[in-house]
């Protein structure tokens, strides 16, 4: 059964971004679980920014998993990123990444390289770059693996990124690492940037998610854009999937509506 989830960003650097609730851990948790959100996806700063044993004993309080941890911060406060030229930067990387599997494996939760997976920067070499990307993704995986979790890359669009940006090109590239432990995810957002058929992406290639960011076309909350959910719905359900559908969207109109209308499209789709 596919479960619910709502993202909650801790990070001030990061407040313009995709994220539904701010700042405020326990009143977000506290709506999520009102609304009857199954889990919530946690952004924050550090993999010791939160007491394990505080994150615990709120969970449990509102009835809510933790479906996810967040990486970015690590690109957006220190500039660490797998695919950077020094390799210094690249072991950084590593172990921030490394820090947070810990942190999401006492939770049973998978961590997600996003942002941090980088880029090929201008006069650097593809193929020595997509060979630090996949240095680094074999590294994490085996460690989330021996942590008893998966690992969660995200291709993301074009404009973000100039690595990955298919379910296709992601899971070709996956296939290739040393490690079974590292899934996609698909994000419904960068999808409707750069896959022809977002259904068909995910019958093809299905086996290979692990986790899906539920968001429309426009990056706000599902039912605001123009994506075909009815198709994209059936197919997660043909392939199995039994993950989380996260709404990592844009707050709009504000947190309490954006929630809202996420679980409302959610219940329509999903159960």
């Amino acid at each position: 059964m596919i479960k619910s989830c709502v993202t909650i960003a801790l990070v001030p650097q990061i407040k313009s971004g995709p994220w539904i609730f701010w700042e405020d851990l326990e009143a977000g948790m506290a709506k999520a679980s009102k609304l009857g959100f199954d889990a919530i996806e946690l952004f924050t700063a550090s993999a010791d920014a939160i007491e394990i044993a505080r994150l615990k004993e709120l969970l449990k309080k509102y009835n809510l998993e933790l479906a996810a941890v967040g990486t970015g911060a690590g690109k957006v406060i220190h500039g660490l990123t797998l695919t950077d030229p020094n390799s210094e930067i690249r072991k950084k990387a590593v172990s921030f990444i490394s820090d947070m599997i810990d942190f999401g494996a006492a939770f049973g939760a998978p961590a997600i390289i996003g942002s941090m997976q980088g880029n090929v920067l201008p006069g650097n070499d593809r193929e020595e770059t997509m060979s630090w990307l996949a240095e680094g993704l074999n590294q994490l995986g085996k460690h989330a693996e021996s942590k008893g979790v998966t690992l969660i890359y995200e291709p993301l669009n074009r404009y973000e990124t100039n690595l990955l940006n298919t379910i296709e090109a992601g899971s070709t590239f996956m296939e290739s690492l040393e490690t079974n432990s590292v899934k996609l995810l698909a994000d419904l957002f960068h999808m409707n940037i750069e896959e022809g058929n977002l259904e068909e992406s995910i019958l093809n290639w299905g086996k290979n998610i692990g986790h899906v960011h539920f968001a429309d076309s426009n990056r706000r909350p599902m039912g605001f854009g123009h994506t075909a959910m009815k198709e994209i719905a059936a197919a997660l359900k043909s392939i199995g999937y039994s993950g989380y559908a996260s709404a990592e969207a844009f707050p709009y109109p504000n947190p309490d509506e954006a929630a809202e209308q996420t679980i409302k499209e959610f219940r329509k789709w999903f159960k």
